[in-house]
């Protein structure tokens, strides 16, 4: 399509949720109303279907639905003894989520500066951040791009370390043929409404291939109870509720066309802003992979750039502008600026485009017009 062909949109938001599609909208109220109509609320068929279902997706044994993307990482890291006196190196750049579930079960995270290219964790700078205390590594596959796992898989199994993949934002995903989530001794999962798979609400899943480290999350997520009653651990309530799995039933059939759709649009983004005076994702290469959770660019004038993309009705975000060692919540740590520089960096460079399933060529176009002009002008 031609430039000639198209004109500019009045709107483009950032994101899209299921309300904009009336027919997957039907489906999903249809098997809604089949919950309730049930009354079966809590654990049930849709959830036991599910974890068979996202398991066979991911190429594991075993999944389990859990409350949201948090707790399946706090809980793999109970599951896994992780606790006061461990750490687990995290890499600064990413949600903070990431590092509140190592805090969550007692332990410290030690953050991975990142690559300058891909802005995810590499085998340098988990070997940087390594202490005598740590425990365990916890890769991130930021906004949908995969981290080169063997080198980290390799140091780790070297050092007697467990890798556990946040997968959060990496929903079907592939590294050298294996599923994301399936690399590491376990791999988490969010299910947040605006992920590649999202569900209505908080939801979480954890994958692995331990039938041990399965059943000890199973006793976790809900009171440690096996059977009614009789209580084998201390655990919580952090279970995936049934609405939640049999809205994500519906929606893990169509994931993978809705990563090619996400690829088809950022290949097309990525020609058009080609000439433009910013930095594009980097591309995914042979061993990894990239289903775009999110579209992020860098550009020397990010604030400028998104009033400007505001003005013209385009929808923008950054993931995100404060780095988590340097967050009030860190404090403690005692890091200060310069201490891991690519993060900082790209904290304050980082903006992320519209980009999701259902975003047409024509908007992608607009997008694209709209950063240019913003760039350029």
């Amino acid at each position: 399509m031609t430039t000639e062909q198209l004109t500019t949109s009045s709107s483009v938001p950032f994101v899209r949720l299921d309300n904009a599609d009336p027919e997957l909208m039907q489906r999903l109220l249809g098997v809604v109303h089949e919950v309730a109509s049930a009354g079966a609320f809590t654990m049930g068929r849709h959830l036991d279907l599910f974890e068979v279902e996202f398991a066979a997706y991911c190429d594991v044994d075993h999944a389990i639905g859990v409350s949201s993307g948090t707790e399946a990482l706090a809980l793999t890291l109970r599951a896994l003894d992780v606790g006061v006196g461990d750490d687990v190196i995290v890499p600064a750049n990413s949600f903070v989520a990431t590092a509140e579930a190592v805090s969550a079960v007692g332990a410290t995270p030690r953050f991975a500066d990142v690559d300058p290219v891909t802005y995810l964790m590499t085998v340098a700078t988990v070997d940087a951040a390594l202490t005598p205390a740590t425990r365990c590594v916890i890769p991130v596959h930021l906004y949908g791009a995969t981290v080169d796992m063997d080198p980290i898989v390799t140091l780790a199994r070297a050092r007697g370390l467990t890798v556990v993949e946040d997968a959060c934002q990496a929903h079907g995903a592939w590294y050298r043929g294996r599923r994301v989530g399936s690399l590491g001794h376990a791999g988490c999962f969010s299910f947040y409404p605006t992920k590649n798979l999202g569900g209505w609400g908080d939801g979480g899943a954890i994958v692995t291939n331990d039938g041990e480290l399965a059943e000890r999350i199973r006793l976790l997520r809900s009171h440690g109870e096996r059977p009614r009653y009789r209580h084998r651990v201390i655990g919580t309530t952090a279970r995936l509720d049934a609405l939640q799995a049999a809205i994500l039933r519906v929606k893990l059939a169509h994931l993978d066309g809705w990563n090619d759709a996400r690829r088809r649009t950022a290949a097309i983004m990525r020609d058009w802003l080609a000439d433009a005076p910013v930095t594009l994702p980097a591309a995914a290469d042979q061993a990894g992979d990239h289903v775009h959770h999110l579209f992020v660019i860098q550009c020397d004038d990010r604030d400028g750039l998104r009033a400007a993309l505001d003005r013209r009705g385009v929808g923008s975000a950054v993931h995100y502008p404060v780095p988590i060692h340097l967050t009030e919540a860190y404090a403690h740590l005692r890091h200060g600026p310069g201490d891991l520089p690519v993060t900082e960096a790209l904290a304050g460079r980082i903006c992320s485009l519209p980009l999701f399933p259902g975003l047409t060529e024509r908007e992608a176009w607009s997008v694209s017009d709209a950063v240019k002009e913003a760039v350029l002008s």
